[in-house]
């Protein structure tokens, strides 16, 4: 079993930064990847930005240079730094793994952002 828990959210205002946490434990041997995730009021859950085991990232356009996902092996940990934070930034942001050769996906219980002045 694989535990997934975000920290970080909060209430900013425009322009602002917030930076999320996602902390996994149990059984990650073989993890994939690990993406952030986010979901609006009214709108789909939409991919936010993911980090390989080999490092590689990948961003939604909306996000680009702006946020940047990062990873901490040693503390099994990954970040999401936000900055240039807009109100439609404002979501649940969810912590998703795919973990081996299966690619079993596993979620974090979300942390929410609030962009607001």
């Amino acid at each position: 079993q694989v535990q997934l828990v975000e920290s970080g959210g909060g209430l900013v205002q425009p322009g602002g930064s917030l930076r999320l946490s996602c902390a996994a434990s149990g059984s990650i041997f073989g993890i994939n990847h690990i993406a952030w995730y986010r979901q609006a009021p009214g709108k789909q859950r939409e991919l936010v930005a993911l980090i390989t085991s080999g490092g590689s990232t990948d961003y939604t356009d909306s996000v680009k240079g702006r946020f940047t996902i990062s990873g901490d092996n040693a503390k099994n940990t990954v970040f999401l730094q936000m900055n240039s934070l807009k109100p439609e930034d404002t979501a649940v942001y969810y912590c998703n793994a795919a973990i081996g050769s299966r690619w079993d996906l596993y979620w974090g219980q979300g942390t929410q952002v609030t962009v607001s002045s």
